[in-house]
């Protein structure tokens, strides 16, 4: 089978959104997981709708498919990176995280994406792990009533160092979230060296909500471009056709925003060679 592939905006952050996407599709992708940005589609504009249905038509004019993405460094906060999360041990960051993620479903609604990806965060140094969990499953409460009603779907992704940071802790909380689904980036797995990236599709292939690749090196959290790392991209490419995989496989090389215009083309041509 052939996969469908994307390619996440935050690698393509120095350019304009519709230039990154008219990339995207003349590389030959079938979608975009997008990350929303002060500068891609601020979903905190006043015109955040009118945004989202602008680009709703621009990206079936292209034939491209969408996931939403909710990493942006400093969308909720220009002093800390990624805070608040759903373990601020203040009330307000809490909510403020939960009302940018059901903001972000708002939008999947709006483009019809495949689904919403988002993590845990990382507790505070003074918050027990038991806090931090029972603020984690409270805010996916929230958030997971607030896709059930505009039908989208919503899948944690596992992140090193965060509350959430295997595809185990994930299926522990997926328990008492059953529509919660997982992102899985396969790089992540070889940070942590819990699983191995191809085993991990082949385990959770019924949870699948969305998966991203990159290359990375054993234990080091940084996404590399393709044949710079340790990731057996054959093997994951192969797994994922083994599942027949149909949801969208996403490029996540979020430091490579000054050569985009070559990394996308370069990504899309490694991701085939390997036989995707």
């Amino acid at each position: 089978m052939t996969l469908r592939l994307a390619y996440n905006t935050n690698g393509a952050s120095s350019h304009r959104l519709d230039d990154a996407i008219w990339l995207i599709a003349d590389s030959g992708y079938q979608g975009v997981a997008l990350t929303l940005d002060h500068h891609h589609l601020d979903p905190f504009a006043d015109d955040w709708q009118q945004q989202a249905e602008r680009l709703k038509g621009r990206l079936d004019d292209l034939g491209l498919g969408s996931v939403i993405e909710t990493g942006a460094r400093y969308l909720l906060s220009p002093r800390e990176k990624h805070e608040p999360t759903l373990l601020n041990p203040a009330a307000d960051g809490r909510a403020r995280r939960v009302e940018f993620l059901c903001r972000s479903i708002d939008i999947a609604a709006i483009l019809g994406s495949e689904t919403v990806s988002f993590w845990a965060g990382v507790p505070k140094p003074e918050v027990p792990r038991e806090q931090a969990m029972r603020w984690l499953h409270d805010g996916l409460c929230a958030v997971c009533d607030h896709a059930g009603e505009k039908q989208v779907a919503i899948s944690l992704e596992p992140e090193p160092g965060m509350l959430v940071e295997t595809v185990s802790d994930y299926a522990v909380v997926a328990e008492q979230h059953p529509s919660l689904r997982l992102a899985l980036d396969t790089g992540h797995c070889l940070v942590t060296q819990d699983i191995a990236p191809d085993q991990a599709v082949r385990d959770y292939a019924d949870r699948l909500g969305t998966v991203s690749v990159e290359d990375m090196k054993i234990g080091d959290h940084t996404h590399l471009p393709f044949g710079e790392g340790d990731m057996d991209l054959p093997a994951v490419v192969a797994a994922l056709n083994a599942i027949t995989f149909t949801g969208l496989v996403c490029v996540e090389y979020s430091r490579e925003s000054p050569r985009a215009h070559l990394a996308i083309p370069q990504a899309a041509a490694a991701l085939r060679a390997a036989g995707a």
